[in-house]
């Protein structure tokens, strides 16, 4: 075991994986913390919606893989941050590795990535918190962790400006930018009134 690969993990974001039968599944999640160091002992938190948090419940085992500022959108696309029921979210991906303990763990856009063995549970209302030990763990690259801010700031993508409503004057061009032209509106520039606005499209 790679211990340095702990040290790799920081707050940020990750792929959480856990398998039950056939059945592999992920979610985002962007709390991992140590809570021991001997043995060193891992916690983290995850919504009970999420099928792969009644995988871990069942199963006992999960992998964690810190991703980098190099992942794209469509990462967290696949797996989210409150990820459904859906159980294939690893069909065609590729750079995928089974660890030790049987489940996959991300090999790119992961910087390290840690297994655990849940040793205690916890009901906290909306998540279930697992307290596990770490039982196998490697540094992959030397790429910058992925935080939350990060991701807000350069991955996730911008929504378009909302485009503002413009109007114009069909005698001579002025663009009035509003939802409406008012009753009592007069071009600044040939003098007409409300009439001779359109909507212009944009």
């Amino acid at each position: 075991m790679d211990s340095k690969a702990l040290f790799k993990i920081t707050y940020g974001l990750y792929v959480l994986t856990a398998r039950q039968g056939e059945k592999d599944n992920g979610c985002i999640v962007n709390t991992v913390m140590q809570v021991a160091d001997q043995p060193v002992r891992l916690a983290v938190s995850v919504n009970k919606q999420n099928l792969t948090c009644e995988m871990i419940k069942e199963t006992g085992m999960f992998n964690v893989s810190a991703i980098t500022t190099e992942a794209d959108f469509a990462l967290f696309q696949r797996f989210g941050f409150q990820s459904g029921r859906d159980a294939d979210k690893f069909r065609g991906m590729s750079g995928l590795k089974r660890s030790e303990n049987g489940l996959y763990y991300l090999t790119e856009m992961t910087n390290a990535f840690l297994s655990a063995k849940v040793a205690e549970q916890y009901d906290l209302g909306t998540h279930m918190l697992f307290i596990a030990q770490m039982t196998d763990g490697e540094v992959l690259s030397d790429g910058w962790g992925c935080s939350y801010a990060y991701y807000q700031a350069d991955i996730k993508p911008k929504p378009a400006p909302a485009k503002k409503k413009s109007w114009v004057c069909e005698i001579c061009g002025y663009v009035h930018e509003g939802e409406d032209v008012p009753d009592d509106f007069i071009c600044p520039i040939c003098k007409h009134g409300k009439e001779a606005f359109k909507p212009l499209d944009t």
